[in-house]
C-alpha cells in the first residue's frame, strides 16, 4: 500500500464557510508549539466532498542561505540525507551513514559554511520544516500515521501555525491499517444552537 485514499465530507451545519486544516506533528522532536498547515480545504459547502491522498512515504528537500532549493527526494525510515557542496554547488544526497533511529529520517548540514532549512513534503505539499540548521547540525523527522484536523480561519497551505491555533484543534484521526475512508465533519451551526465541530472516520476499508 503506497497511499491511503481519504474523502472529506461536509455534513456540518456551518454557515461561515469555514476552512478545514489538516496537519501532522513531527514526533522526533519536541515541535509541540508549531506545525505546518499541510492541507487546507476551502469553500467546501454543505454535503460537498473533497477527495485527497495520504501517501505513506514523504519527500525531503533542503534550501540554502542563497535561496536555492534542492529537488525533492523520496525518504524512507532509517535514511539520512546530507547537504554537501560539490563542483556544481550545494546539493542534497542520500547518505551512506543511516539515521540514528530506524524510525526516523535525518537531513544533515554538511556544508562548511552557511545555514540550511530542511523541508518535508507529503503529496507534494509542505508537511514540516526545520529552519536555520548550522553546519554540523541535523533535522530529524518522524511521523506516525495520524492526522490532526480542525476548523480555522485565515490559514493557507504551507503556513506555520502557532500554539494558539494548534490548541484549538483537538481532533486526531488514526490512519493506521486503513486503505481508504471518509472523514465526515458534523457540528457547527448558527447562533446559540451551534455545537462544536466533530470529525469521524466512516466507510473504513482496511
Amino acid at each position: 500500500m503506497d497511499k491511503i485514499k481519504l474523502n472529506f465530507i461536509n455534513q456540518s451545519a456551518d454557515t461561515n464557510n469555514s476552512s478545514v486544516v489538516i496537519f501532522q506533528q513531527n514526533v522526533a522532536e519536541d515541535f509541540g508549539e508549531i506545525a505546518i498547515a499541510w492541507k487546507v480545504i476551502q469553500n467546501c459547502g454543505r454535503l460537498d466532498n473533497h477527495p485527497f491522498n495520504y501517501p505513506m512515504s514523504f519527500d525531503v528537500s533542503a534550501s540554502d542561505s542563497y535561496g536555492n532549493y534542492t529537488p525533492q527526494l523520496t525518504a524512507s525510515n532509517g535514511e539520512a540525507f546530507d547537504m554537501v557542496k560539490d563542483t556544481s554547488g550545494d546539493i542534497l544526497q542520500l547518505s551512506s551513514v543511516p539515521a540514528t533511529s530506524a524510525n526516523e529520517v535525518e537531513v544533515r548540514n554538511n556544508l562548511a559554511t552557511g545555514a540550511i532549512n530542511a523541508n518535508c513534503y507529503r503529496d507534494g505539499k509542505l508537511l514540516a520544516a526545520k529552519t536555520g540548521l548550522a553546519p554540523g547540525q541535523k533535522a530529524v523527522f518522524e511521523f506516525q500515521p495520524k492526522i490532526y484536523i480542525g476548523v480555522v480561519s485565515q490559514i493557507e497551505e504551507g503556513d506555520v501555525m502557532n500554539s494558539a491555533i494548534i490548541s484549538q484543534i483537538n481532533s486526531q484521526i488514526n490512519l493506521f491499517g486503513i486503505t481508504s475512508a471518509d472523514i465526515v465533519m458534523t457540528g457547527g451551526g448558527p447562533g446559540k444552537n451551534s455545537v462544536p465541530f466533530n470529525f469521524t472516520l466512516e466507510n473504513i476499508n482496511k
